[in-house]
């Protein structure tokens, strides 16, 4: 990098950092007048976490420690122990016990010798297993809940097919790939309620704030039509734009459709070993789709996984598996977690949907409405780290206007659901988006391109869905 380029980096950075000090000292007496004073520091907390989330070259193991820093250096917790209650969060750990176990998929070649069943199939290629992806990862919920546990089962494949095709590591066929198991699989969460954290919690809203008790084939008709709709609009969107910004990969992947399989799995036989971790994976699988999340925990069938993978003999996971994680990311993670916790918890996640809620114009008609609830809920998920709690704070408080607006409550209701779920602009806006980005393989321009015209896309069709189609279930 030049002197020049050099300059300009960090007078960007210097630029955005005297613009976070200045709205700390303006911001209390003007924008920030509804906030008290803890919550004015919060807010000042949540705008050094998006710099540190999107801009700042600081690893993100010590961003981590540097939010974790500021928490406690703002006076935002009562203890050094509260600051680091995103630790305490089961979604850390099943992250982390997700990641150990994947690599249990990749000890077994178990990934090499599925992929060399989809290989032997006739006429195979790049392309027709691109157009198959995004297929298979949009229904993928019905079966398996979570999106980071699909993220970890698909991205051995993807692997394992890109070295099949003896394509190179940035290849234009693994870019479209992370594109479809980081947004894909992120916001097709939404197509059953028991598709992951998300969609029984916001199912259970709906419940508990007298909405509509949902079956699941009547979930799955609101939510999956508009869902899908959106998902092949960004599907072909990610396609064209990678295809146009990456020519030279585009026509070595993709130029002869043909291009014949270069590196043979057949050789891989199933062991012993293989068909132990299949089945065990299958049963982890079914424990999550037959059971009820609020008896078995989603993460109590991953953590007897792990154990039992870990038993003397078995040895599938080791000490050197456990010290080869990405702690770095479980540390950026966990410390966004804290934030959002301490948001939720001293009310500045509530104050601000509250100063949101308030350019709903009274004498609106309803497609004007639908049209500022939903921007309000887009801003809102800005802010939250994660789904679950962003729904937790905004469900309620559009519900209580639905009576203002005109808009039956069901409709407002999904176009809470629909936008939280399918707006994921940064990185840090889902796990899944994050550990993608951080494979390295679409760059910034890249993810922040797809991410931008994805959010709107979802922004475009759940405005349609509420006022064309949602109305007609209310």
């Amino acid at each position: 990098m030049g002197f020049k380029s050099r300059y300009i980096n960090f007078s960007m950075h210097l630029l955005i950092i005297i613009g976070i000090i200045l709205f700390a000292v303006i911001a209390p007496e003007t924008v920030l007048q509804a906030f008290n004073p803890e919550q004015e520091r919060t807010v000042l907390l949540l705008l050094i976490a998006i710099y540190l989330w999107t801009f700042s070259k600081i690893p993100a193991g010590a961003a981590g420690i540097l939010l974790l820093l500021m928490i406690i250096i703002l006076n935002l917790t009562d203890s050094v122990e509260d600051a680091m209650a995103g630790f305490l969060s089961s979604a850390l750990y099943f992250i982390l016990i997700l990641s150990l176990l994947s690599g249990v998929i990749v000890k077994t070649n178990a990934d090499k010798l599925i992929s060399g069943k989809l290989l032997k199939l006739k006429n195979i290629s790049p392309k027709k297993i691109i157009l198959i992806l995004p297929v298979l990862v949009s229904i993928l919920p019905v079966l398996m809940p979570s999106a980071f546990a699909r993220l970890k089962t698909v991205l051995p494949f993807v692997d394992s097919l890109n070295d099949a095709f003896a394509l190179p590591e940035q290849s234009m066929f693994k870019k479209y790939a992370m594109y479809v198991v980081g947004f894909v699989n992120q916001n097709s969460t939404m197509i059953v309620y028991t598709g992951g954290g998300y969609p029984v919690l916001a199912a259970q809203l709906l419940n508990d704030y007298g909405v509509a008790n949902l079956g699941w084939l009547e979930w799955f008709l609101i939510i999956a039509p508009p869902l899908w709709c959106a998902l092949i609009i960004t599907s072909i969107f990610s396609w064209y734009y990678l295809k146009f910004s990456y020519p030279s990969e585009n026509e070595a992947d993709f130029g002869d459709s043909a291009r014949a399989v270069q590196n043979d799995y057949h050789e891989y036989q199933p062991t012993k070993t293989f068909w132990f971790v299949i089945i065990t994976f299958g049963l982890m699988v079914s424990a999550w789709v037959f059971t009820d999340p609020e008896r078995v925990p989603v993460l109590l069938p991953p953590m007897i996984l792990l154990v039992l993978y870990s038993i003397p003999g078995i040895s599938l996971i080791t000490n050197d598996d456990i010290r080869a994680f990405n702690w770095e990311n479980f540390l950026m993670i966990g410390a966004a977690l804290s934030v959002g916790i301490i948001m939720d918890q001293n009310g500045t996640a509530q104050v601000i949907a509250e100063q949101l809620i308030r350019i709903i114009p009274e004498n609106a008609n309803t497609l004007v409405n639908i049209i500022i609830v939903t921007f309000t809920v887009f801003l809102f998920r800005m802010i939250f780290i994660v789904p679950t709690s962003a729904v937790i704070v905004i469900f309620p408080v559009m519900i209580s206007y639905a009576d203002m607006t005109g808009v039956p409550a069901l409709v407002l209701a999904f176009i809470v659901i629909m936008m939280i779920g399918g707006t994921n602009i940064l990185p840090i806006h889902s796990p899944t988006l994050y550990f993608t980005f951080k494979e390295g393989v679409l760059t910034k321009k890249d993810h922040y391109t797809m991410a931008v015209f994805s959010s709107f896309t979802f922004f475009i069709v759940s405005i349609l869905a509420a006022y064309l189609y949602w109305v007609w279930w209310a």
